[in-house]
């Protein structure tokens, strides 16, 4: 009888046990994950985009879980990606913006979980020279092996940006795409706000080194990559971030691609109007 009583308690401890197993997985899976908010993701190579891989290979949804601050652009490089505050946005080829499809495929961008570590307020500032001299100046200060994302968010006498027209098949070096395809664009008094990535020197040979600028307005209607500016007032955030994550794309083109390749030169054309 014992015997009986003892099996039966233990048979109902094992049960016991096992609904709580049970419950306390759920929870576990129930629970959303912790965001790194102190990692630059990078998609894929900007050396493989100027070589012509513009295959997506991480879609909008997947981008916004890695960051809600950046800068990138689409399969066939069908316009400047511009994340501002968790929202996708596309610099169209006439430079006006939509929100980009949680479907749309990406080739290449960088992101974060944008927090402020320090800011400051700005005026009478020129010109993108000026703007990158003011924010190397900081970089100097912070530690320039570290990236860095900032957020300008103000009024411009004057933004100069471009966009582009969307490639077909087979694509081209971007260098040689831009020569014919690159639209540029200029706004007078507009308020909006300008997301800029640094890269710190040693990343040369998997993005730009140093400033990468693109723009949204604040109405939401007009953008693209950032070629020239003038600042007439707003309000400087950076935001210092010691990680990096980079996620290669599973392209049929990538594998065969010569990353070896000195790119300089043509990562200067794309990034600048010269």
């Amino acid at each position: 009888m014992k015997k009986k009583m003892l099996m039966c308690a233990l048979a109902l401890a094992m049960l016991t046990s096992c609904g709580d197993s049970s419950s306390s997985s759920e929870i576990k899976k129930d629970e959303t994950p912790k965001a790194d908010r102190e990692t630059i993701y990078q998609v894929s190579l900007l050396q493989g985009l100027t070589l012509g891989d513009y295959y997506g290979s991480v879609s909008v949804k997947e981008l916004k879980q890695k960051g809600d601050t950046g800068i990138g652009t689409f399969e066939g490089v069908n316009g400047e990606l511009i994340m501002v505050d968790g929202t996708v946005y596309r610099a169209k080829s006439d430079g006006s913006i939509e929100a980009a499809p949680d479907d749309e495929t990406i080739p290449f961008a960088n992101v974060t979980f944008f927090d402020t570590d320090e800011k400051q307020d700005i005026s009478g500032i020129a010109n993108i020279a000026d703007i990158k001299k003011l924010l190397d100046e900081k970089v100097e200060k912070l530690g320039k092996n570290q990236f860095y994302m900032v957020r300008i968010d103000g009024t411009f006498k004057k933004m100069h940006a471009r966009s582009e027209l969307k490639q077909e098949q087979p694509y081209k070096p971007l260098a040689e795409a831009l020569k014919t395809d690159q639209r540029e664009f200029s706004w007078d008094n507009i308020e909006g706000t300008v997301v800029a990535l640094y890269c710190p020197q040693y990343m040369k040979d998997l993005n730009a080194a140093g400033w990468h600028l693109h723009f949204v307005s604040k109405d939401k209607k007009y953008g693209g990559h950032v070629l020239d500016l003038d600042i007439d007032s707003a309000e400087l955030k950076i935001d210092c971030t010691q990680g990096f994550n980079m996620q290669l794309p599973n392209t049929e083109k990538f594998p065969s691609l010569d990353l070896t390749k000195d790119q300089s030169d043509d990562i200067k054309k794309v990034e600048t109007k010269d």
